[in-house]
């Protein structure tokens, strides 16, 4: 069995009215950059912040009654999870969800507010799915998976219809990709009416499972490293994923940690669309170049919006270094009147904002009659970083 159009036609008429159709916004300060015309399709504001209300409804929604009695368990990151409980409180059935250790804490408890039953296990996604297995097996409950599922897949690729129905032109859609069903399930439905339409994955680069697969010609287990984009950190990528990613994809793109963080600080600040890792992770393939394509009609999935705003601040610094708008740097000064004055004088004349400062003369070595000061301070961008370091250079200061 595999997915069809029709089945991604049954899927929209399935989800009418259940889940939302999300708006396909224009994004101007992107397209400038870029030379594309570019387009956002906002699943982060979808129902739970995610398009895993999808795959999950119709899955549920395809239960027969015994199937339905015996309840629902899945195992999640968080968006799935959050997408098969409001499923199972929807049609008023028992639902069980397994999660990583590590999920963000505003996925666990957005999850356990939808009525669902969470338990936490292991550190990656793939632990949760090993115990959610063992669960299944003892209660007899559906097995409701995140990506390998013909009804997930056909779920997910209802967004690949409203895309075409909102866009007919479009060229190009980007889509993240982890296990591959939101991939695979709008591949199958925008192929399958205009062939022509370049459809591109875009993994983390620390997780990127799918890729490896199409190299090797298999789906295998990869070792990954801690990705922002939690939500499509998969050590292995599915098989029916495999098979329709491998018939229908143009592309596999990867993208690095700080072009993720760089991607939710543009969405921030460009579009006021507040995102997570994965959500991200096909707009930093965009803003990053890596995307090989001028003057085309390009959708980026914003694929979730669940992100824990502790780590969003942690996200966003790191973007915010990478720009060169935050800078550390240490710089020893004389312990005499007006010393510190005249450095930050030096700093604030050249219009930089000081974020944080810290004085101390206990460093091993440090200069009897001089004092160690550490700053952070807020410049407009890489270049005037730069500026005011060698203005500082040339008043006198040795910069480390």
């Amino acid at each position: 069995m595999t997915v069809a159009l029709e089945d991604i036609k049954k899927a929209h008429n399935t989800l009418k009215g259940s889940v939302k159709r999300t708006a396909l916004a224009d994004c101007p300060a992107l397209s400038e950059i870029t030379g594309n015309e570019v387009y956002l399709k906002l699943e982060n504001l979808q129902k739970t912040g995610s398009f895993k209300i999808r795959g999950a409804l119709n899955k549920i929604s395809n239960l027969t009654e015994d199937e339905k009695s015996k309840g629902v368990i899945a195992s999640s990151a968080g968006n799935h999870a959050q997408g098969v409980a409001l499923g199972a409180k929807d049609m008023g059935i028992k639902a069980t969800i397994v999660m990583p250790k590590n999920a963000p804490l505003a996925k666990v408890s957005a999850t356990r507010s939808y009525g669902a039953e969470v338990i936490l296990h292991g550190p990656v996604y793939d632990d949760a799915y090993a115990k959610a297995c063992e669960i299944q097996k003892e209660t007899g409950a559906t097995f409701v998976h995140p990506f390998d599922d013909e009804c997930v897949i056909a779920g997910q690729g209802t967004i690949g219809l409203e895309i075409l129905e909102d866009l007919e032109d479009v060229d190009a859609i980007v889509v993240p990709v982890g296990g591959g069903g939101l991939l695979a399930g709008i591949a199958v439905a925008v192929k399958s009416i205009n062939p022509n339409i370049k459809v591109i994955g875009v993994e983390a680069s620390n997780a990127a499972s799918m890729k490896s697969a199409l190299q090797k010609g298999y789906v295998h287990e990869i070792n990954t490293n801690s990705t922002i984009a939690d939500g499509i950190a998969v050590r292995k990528a599915g098989e029916v994923t495999y098979g329709l990613i491998k018939k229908y994809v143009d592309e596999i793109i990867t993208v690095t940690e700080s072009e993720i963080a760089q991607a939710i600080l543009f969405l921030i600040e460009k579009n006021r669309v507040v995102t997570e890792g994965a959500g991200a992770a096909s707009l930093a393939a965009v803003i990053s170049g890596k995307l090989k394509m001028t003057g085309k009609k390009v959708v980026s999935i914003i694929s979730g919006g669940n992100i824990d705003v502790n780590f969003m601040e942690r996200i966003l610094n790191e973007a915010l270094i990478k720009e060169g708008r935050r800078f550390r740097f240490r710089v020893d000064i004389p312990d005499r009147a007006g010393a510190l004055q005249d450095l930050l004088e030096g700093i604030t004349n050249q219009n930089a904002n000081i974020i944080q400062i810290y004085q101390s003369m206990f460093r091993e070595n440090l200069e009897i009659g001089k004092y160690e000061m550490d700053l952070v301070i807020e410049c407009a961008d890489m270049e005037h970083r730069e500026i005011i370091k060698r203005e500082l250079i040339d008043a006198g200061y040795d910069i480390y």
